[in-house]
């Protein structure tokens, strides 16, 4: 009896993916969207989805997209200890997205974001998703317009925007926006149900945003606070060869026992078992909050952040900046630590369609009140095969020093070695 429920329920499961694939067949013929980061390499350098749009709305919409991505990862490390585990040169586990983003009305969009596969999660499980408001046709057509012209509404269990990093940033497999194979050491990633309010006009923007600072959702009574983060940013195409951009963001939550910004990813690290932190390999995280998870967890904390990004591309050159500062507190401590985080990229994209480039990144974090420094070197490359396939080769090495590492495993830590990484983005 249980075998012919398994065979039936197989049966139409497989039933149900059939007549979806062919609904959404059907609706796949027009694949542009409005207001809306292509997932390939025409979408480098968007930032925030365009605040303007030439497409037209035409119906539902529903684009069926998603990402792979595989590494084959060539890395050693060590300590002054020797008490690391020795790494092989082999592919790591193959990472994989499903989106769905749907126009549901004139400048009405939602997004949904599943992982598929992800080092730190065996089975599927949902990113999130939002909706984006850009027009109010939806209550009657044309209503609000000339103030529509001018604002955004967004809102959803989603990325928070805090900063710019996390738009060049790998989210699992969507990895054809980022340069490099790996995130920032302090990976500014966090998902949790917001709403953010945008107004712009001739490149100038400003966004106010509000969360309920939780990363897993509950209406069990905790110790948390709500998370507020604004950004303001100006983003300019001078002519043809030369944009400019510079935005600054901050982001402050008083006391929580959830305090996700620098740990909020849960697809994993991209160098894998290095240091032999688990999922999180490779990153550093300042660790305002004591999970429930922990021994003497949980234990609340209470945070703020700063982050400030300039770009700037001319003709082939780019480059990318960070500079950000944190700080925070356990409820156990009697004072403030902070940390400060800096980043610079340097890339030349060239050929026809700029499908190849070459580049270096520098990534600095240190701690003053800990004593701690971490340094991250990157150089490398990436061949668009197509605007929707890239392979990308680096070279990366990363210290540990500081009198707050003795007596741990990172006294005297270093890692360094290749990553070749081959991406499918659509």
């Amino acid at each position: 009896m249980k075998t012919l429920q398994h065979i039936t329920k197989s049966l139409s499961l497989v039933l149900l993916l059939i007549f979806g694939a062919v609904g959404i067949a059907s609706a796949q013929f027009d694949r542009d969207m409005q207001y809306y980061t292509n997932p390939d390499q025409t979408g480098l350098n968007q930032f925030e989805a365009p605040f303007e749009t030439d497409v037209e709305f035409d119906g539902l919409n529903v684009r069926l997209g998603g990402a792979n991505t595989l590494q084959f990862q060539g890395i050693s490390h060590d300590n002054d200890a020797g008490s690391l585990p020795e790494l092989e040169s082999n592919f790591n586990l193959a990472t994989s997205n499903l989106d769905f983003d749907v126009a549901l009305a004139n400048g009405l969009r939602m997004h949904l974001r599943t992982y598929l596969s992800s080092q730190h999660h065996e089975d599927a499980w949902v990113k999130g998703g939002y909706i984006q408001v850009d027009r109010l046709d939806f209550i009657s057509e044309g209503f609000a317009s000339g103030l529509m012209e001018n604002l955004r509404f967004k809102v959803g269990h989603m990325e928070l925007n805090y900063g710019d990093a996390h738009f060049r940033r790998t989210d699992n497999a969507a990895a054809i926006h980022n340069p490099f194979v790996g995130n920032y050491i302090m990976d500014s990633f966090t998902t949790e149900v917001s709403g953010e309010v945008y107004i712009h006009s001739n490149g100038l923007f400003g966004m106010l945003g509000l969360s309920n600072g939780k990363l897993n959702q509950s209406t069990m009574k905790s110790n948390s606070s709500v998370t507020f983060y604004t950004k303001l940013g100006i983003d300019k195409q001078v002519n043809e060869n030369l944009r400019y951009r510079l935005t600054g963001s901050y982001l402050t939550s008083g006391e929580s026992v959830y305090q996700y910004l620098y740990h909020g990813d849960r697809a994993g690290s991209r160098y894998y078992n290095v240091m032999d932190d688990g999922f999180t390999s490779g990153r550093f995280a300042p660790g305002f909050t004591v999970s429930s998870f922990a021994p003497n967890g949980p234990i609340a904390g209470e945070m703020s952040a700063i982050m400030i990004n300039p770009f700037i591309k001319f003709g082939g050159l780019e480059f990318f900046g960070l500079f950000e500062t944190t700080s925070g507190q356990l409820a156990t401590e009697s004072s403030d630590r902070s940390y400060n985080q800096y980043g610079a990229e340097l890339l030349y994209r060239f050929g026809a369609e700029e499908d190849v480039y070459l580049g270096t990144r520098y990534n600095l974090v240190d701690g003053s009140d800990t004593n701690q420094e971490i340094s991250r070197f990157n150089i490398g490359g990436g061949w668009f095969l197509t605007k929707n396939v890239l392979a990308k080769l680096e070279y990366v090495t990363q210290s540990y020093s500081g009198d707050g590492y003795a007596g741990t495993k990172y006294e005297g830590g270093e890692f360094n070695g290749v990553m070749l990484e081959a991406v499918i983005s659509f």
